[in-house]
């Protein structure tokens, strides 16, 4: 049953690699995706691979500690990121790093995307904070990251890129889509004259819609889960 399911996993990594590259959030070997295949164990992309160009096979397994189990390629440079972000969210089962152009040139230029100017951010991701600068690669990294981990399903990385995080990879690949039409639609209001935030107590409002909505969809994301278990079981 396990090997149904980390086939699948594979193949759902290939699709979102795909869809970066696509859309251009990524170039050459840019980013880097993983999912939590289990308690101890996560599939994540290799290093020095184009996302957009992998094959199931290329996935590399590896622990939460950050130590290869099984595959033929290197993990990825940033694994280190990923072993920070599952162990401190139990919650996260799907991560995504990239650097779409808008939401990377505000991480460049050290602005982060918390103003609430669109409701549906509010509702979806909330605010979208900055990282300071640390080096790709190191573990200044994921320590740069610690104190957004936990209140935060997206974080800017100061002259870097952007990190998203969810119940699932659909859920941490849709918050990296939210994260860079929202930094497209903040520039355009910065270059009208100003962007215009939401009132406290309309955000108020706004986030205990969201609260309701976050239990829903990580009730939703288990059951999923769980269904996709028992299909594999039942297929066998």
């Amino acid at each position: 049953m396990q090997m149904m399911i980390e086939k699948k996993r594979r193949e759902d990594i290939v699709r979102y690699g795909q869809c970066l590259y696509e859309r251009g959030f990524i170039a050459a070997t840019d980013g880097n995706i993983s999912v939590r295949l289990d308690d101890s164990r996560m599939l994540i992309t290799p290093t020095c691979v184009c996302k957009g160009m992998l094959q199931p096979e290329d996935l590399v397994i590896a622990d939460l500690g950050g130590h290869k189990l099984e595959g033929e390629r290197n993990v990825s440079s940033e694994i280190a990121m990923h072993v920070l972000i599952y162990n401190m969210r139990p919650d996260v089962h799907g991560i995504v790093h990239a650097h779409p152009p808008t939401a990377t040139g505000f991480a460049a230029a050290h602005i982060a995307l918390d103003q609430p100017l669109i409701s549906e951010v509010v509702l979806t991701i909330g605010e979208v904070p900055l990282a300071g600068y640390a080096c790709p690669g190191t573990q200044d990294l994921p320590q740069s990251l610690r104190p957004y981990v936990p209140d935060h399903d997206a974080i800017l990385m100061a002259n870097h890129g952007v990190v998203t995080y969810g119940d699932d990879l659909d859920q941490a690949f849709m918050n990296m889509e939210t994260v860079e039409h929202f930094a497209k639609i903040a520039l355009v209001a910065r270059t009208l004259g100003g962007a215009q935030s939401i009132g406290p107590e309309d955000v108020r409002k706004l986030e205990a819609i969201r609260e309701k909505l976050i239990a829903n969809r990580r009730a939703e994301s288990s059951n999923i889960r769980e269904m996709d278990q028992f299909r594999v079981a039942s297929s066998q």
